[in-house]
């Protein structure tokens, strides 16, 4: 159940609600005037947020790519063989650097 409080208890209990969402790394949902106003959540929270975002956006890009039939597509045994001389290509550069 998400915790709700009226958004001046930020102010009032500010030390309570940072120590509240800390230690359940849930948001705390502030009201005014009884509709919602603002969300606070922890950094950690956000960042997460915001690289779980990334990844559902790149794999949105990736599925409409996939079914648009001007996208070019290789087979395994394509795509292995590229690896392979990209993976020699580096091996080579860096035999060449030691």
């Amino acid at each position: 159940m998400p915790q709700i409080r009226p958004v001046s208890d930020l102010r009032n209990h500010f030390a309570e609600i940072t120590q509240e969402i800390q230690a359940t790394g849930k948001p705390v949902f502030l009201t005014k005037n009884g509709a919602g106003s603002i969300v606070v959540m922890s950094m950690e929270a956000y960042e997460q947020g915001l690289y779980e975002s990334e990844v559902y956006t790149k794999l949105m890009e990736a599925e409409v790519e996939a079914y648009d039939p001007d996208t070019p597509w290789a087979t395994h045994d394509e795509v292995m063989s590229s690896l392979e001389n990209l993976l020699a290509r580096c091996e080579s550069a860096e035999g060449k650097r030691a």
